[in-house]
């Protein structure tokens, strides 16, 4: 423990932003992935335990389409669309044959993907490391803001993870293709026999999913280390963040996100060998005052 070191970081204007910033940028990668997997298991009922590959995912193809394009919009489109179209291909031919079946039949198939995905990356990008490097356009000096310094980068990973789960609360609650989605949840029975086809929808649902997962890692692939199963420790995180927010709820996400994402990044300097700890007992506390989550819906 160094609580000295901690306290006098948020004592210093300089420090406390740099932490905060980076904090924040955790906080959202973490609720892009977490929003996708909410997603999933809200309406599909899968606890889709293969979703850090899927992050993988867009973080190699944004790295191959920056490699060969030199433009990052088409890293991003790539790395977005490319998963999700990965996604809904492993729904219709996998997923879909394992609904309503018992979860640990869901989990060793999910499981099996996340091997499989590791090691196809392997074959195709090899097992070294990658570095995808900082797009051109965002190579500037960064902003200084109350004696902190926060690169232009950060500044725009936060408008695109706010931008993307503002537009995914818009459409779930303020559109008729949302409506019915959620409808999807409650009662897809119901929905097909309104002549919806919900093989459709399933689909939709899994390969929105994915995208989110997709254009986390796209934005991740800047500045992080890209290496097979990097999915692994954000795939933890995520469920830790889905934990504390409530399963199903984006809103409940994104507060999670940021308790999770500010937890690391000012742990790192107050209980730096406790990081991980601090973030299973937040998630530990929640569960004993709320077993729903911050925000999750009470069931009984």
């Amino acid at each position: 423990m160094n609580l000295d070191a901690l306290a006098a970081c948020l004592g210093s204007t300089s420090c406390a932003v740099t932490q905060l910033s980076t904090g924040l940028i955790v906080g959202m990668l973490l609720f892009l992935v977490t929003s996708g997997l909410s997603l999933i298991f809200g309406v599909l009922g899968i606890i889709n335990f293969a979703h850090g590959a899927f992050y993988m995912l867009g973080a190699y193809f944004a790295f191959t389409a920056y490699a060969l394009t030199d433009s990052f919009a088409a890293a991003m489109l790539a790395g977005a669309v490319g998963v999700g179209l990965v996604g809904i291909l492993f729904e219709r031919l996998v997923m879909s044959r394992v609904y309503g079946r018992d979860l640990l039949m869901q989990l060793l198939v999910c499981y099996a993907a996340v091997l499989i995905l590791d090691d196809l990356v392997k074959l195709v990008w090899g097992a070294e490391y990658k570095l995808m490097g900082m797009p051109e356009a965002f190579a500037l000096p960064p902003f200084e803001v109350m004696g902190g310094f926060i690169p232009g980068y950060y500044l725009f990973m936060l408008a695109a993870s706010l931008g993307a789960g503002l537009l995914l609360w818009l459409g779930i609650n303020r559109t008729r293709t949302g409506k019915i989605i959620r409808a999807l949840a409650v009662n897809p029975s119901m929905v097909g026999a309104l002549g919806i086809n919900t093989a459709l929808l399933y689909a939709g649902v899994f390969g929105l999913g994915c995208v989110l997962a997709g254009t986390a890692g796209a934005l991740a692939a800047p500045i992080r280390t890209l290496t097979p199963g990097m999915g692994l420790s954000i795939l933890i995180e995520s469920f830790i963040v889905t934990v504390i927010g409530g399963m199903g709820s984006i809103a409940g996400a994104f507060i999670a996100a940021v308790l999770v994402g500010l937890t690391r990044s000012f742990g790192s300097i107050g209980f730096p060998l406790f990081v991980d700890g601090a973030m299973f007992g937040l998630m530990a506390l929640v569960l004993a005052v709320r077993p729903s989550g911050l925000l999750g819906v009470r069931t009984g």
